[in-house]
């Protein structure tokens, strides 16, 4: 989730605030994950970081695989919740607080990101909450190490295969919980942040 709050969040300012060469495929890039089908995310990851990956690095079936395949997944939800809040933002305030001599950091950690944070907590809570039960970008990457790089939903599916059904429904309850409190506690923060004016 850190990850994706300052990266989303890095990657939406670049998008909304400059103008370079290749914008537009870099807004579909964003977009991609939405529209694949995640087994093809995993199934690429597989074939450029595996053991015959032509990069010559295999991270395969390790922790650093997981986290890049959920990235590649959950990234999007914070960079779209961004992008329009930072279309809306008055430069205005930005423009007043330099002529009055505030440095950049200090604009940015007072203006710019009280006015992002409500954004930034829902993009981030979707975010966790896709990445509890991702599968497709896992299921070939993650390997499935038992205590290393086991995966929840990857595990109820050995646990379907195995006729373990009622293991298989428990742990998928647990997940659903877990994505439901994570959904409402991430609303109840931002609501209480928007009203108490950040």
């Amino acid at each position: 989730m850190l990850v994706n709050a300052v990266a989303g969040t890095l990657i939406a300012w670049v998008l909304v605030r400059d103008s370079f060469r290749g914008k537009a495929f870099i807004n579909a890039l964003i977009d991609l994950p939405f529209a694949l089908p995640t087994i093809v995310a995993g199934l690429t990851l597989l074939a450029l970081y595996g053991p015959r990956g032509p990069f010559g690095v295999n991270i395969a079936y390790t922790r650093a695989a997981v986290v890049m395949a959920l990235l590649f997944v959950t990234l999007p939800f914070v960079v779209r919740s961004v992008q329009p809040v930072l279309l809306e933002l008055d430069r205005e305030m930005e423009e007043a607080a330099a002529s009055l001599g505030a440095q950049p950091g200090a604009i940015f950690r007072r203006i710019v990101l009280p006015n992002l944070a409500p954004a930034i907590l829902s993009g981030c809570a979707l975010a966790f909450a896709r990445s509890i039960g991702e599968f497709g970008s896992v299921v070939l990457i993650s390997g499935n190490i038992p205590f290393k790089t086991e995966v929840a939903s990857v595990h109820i599916f050995s646990l379907v295969e195995s006729d373990a059904a009622s293991g298989a429904a428990a742990v998928s309850l647990v997940l659903l919980l877990v994505s439901l409190v994570t959904l409402i506690a991430f609303d109840i923060v931002r609501r209480w942040r928007f009203s108490h004016g950040g």
